[in-house]
């Protein structure tokens, strides 16, 4: 699950930085930021579920 997580803030990061850079208007760019920022979130939301487990484990 932490790989997962690690994967999904890096692809929602590269996704927003294309989006800028590939697309010219302004309707797709935010549309494309948009995923790119709920792919970062559900990585940050996995990252965040793992660390906690892990803590509850070593208790």
């Amino acid at each position: 699950m932490k790989l997962i997580g690690c994967l999904l803030l890096l692809s929602g990061w590269l996704i927003v930085i294309a989006a800028l850079v590939m697309l010219t208007t302004f309707t797709q760019r935010a549309a494309f930021v948009t995923a790119g920022i709920g792919l970062e979130i559900l990585g940050l939301v996995l990252l965040t579920q793992n660390y906690t487990a892990e803590q509850r484990r070593a208790k």
